[in-house]
């Protein structure tokens, strides 16, 4: 089986602009986390979407579900947020295999629910390569130099850029190879984690890239909502 499995358990710290967590900031006439979970609602390919919430939130995403799905709703599950992003993957995970059981072929694609602007070809490349890879991360090239530095102050390097790439969502892995070498790693290591990519990396096994598109942000800052309205605004004229 396939699941979508949308990250919201941020409570949208770096916004400091509204009360709520930023996935439920309004998007043109929808919550942000509307939009991206009707582009995995879309997809005729997944079988279920599983929404891992802060706990304080999950009586409200319930009734977004209510309200924006209520023809639909089969098709989610809310699921409690864990201390970090990969505590959460792991809690869908969990209850995924406490809903259906464990399967060799499952496959999840992980996404941010700040980033609503996913397509649907984004969407079947990252369920295709999981397929066939067993792990996928979706990239954009990077346009601007990189620089790494020793603190503030300084540049320490700067790295070839044709090599260098934004890492966006979704991620997506067969449940089973996930599981497995997650626990392989050392504390320290899962200590070190940034994403659910970096496990299959640390245990030096290959994970398959394909492109994703600049529009693909995550709404973090202020500056990215105001671009985000922006965009919303263009897609729903041309449609």
């Amino acid at each position: 089986m396939i699941f979508g499995a949308i990250l919201a358990g941020g409570v949208g710290s770096r916004m400091n602009i509204a009360d709520m967590p930023k996935q439920f900031l309004p998007l043109g006439e929808k919550p942000i986390i509307i939009h991206t979970l009707n582009k995995f609602l879309s997809s005729k390919r997944i079988d279920y979407i599983y929404i891992g919430v802060h706990p304080e939130w999950y009586e409200h995403m319930i009734s977004l579900i209510d309200k924006y799905f209520k023809e639909q709703k089969n098709k989610f599950r809310v699921v409690t947020g864990g201390g970090s992003r990969n505590d959460t993957i792991f809690n869908i995970v969990n209850t995924i295999e406490k809903d259906f059981g464990e399967n060799d072929e499952n496959i999840i694609l992980t996404h941010d629910s700040v980033r609503p602007f996913v397509t649907e070809k984004m969407i079947n490349e990252n369920i295709d390569g999981t397929l066939k890879y067993g792990a996928v991360n979706t990239i954009s090239r990077a346009v601007d130099t990189i620089v790494i530095s020793d603190g503030d102050s300084f540049i320490e390097s700067i790295p070839d850029r044709s090599r260098m790439y934004h890492g966006q969502c979704p991620q997506s892995f067969n449940i089973s190879l996930l599981k497995k070498y997650y626990a392989l790693l050392t504390e320290e290591q899962k200590a070190s984690l940034t994403d659910a990519c970096k496990i299959f990396v640390l245990n030096n096994k290959p994970v398959y890239i394909v492109e994703g598109d600049y529009t693909n942000l995550k709404i973090t800052t202020m500056g990215d909502y105001k671009i985000a309205q922006a965009v919303e605004r263009i897609l729903r004229e041309e449609n």
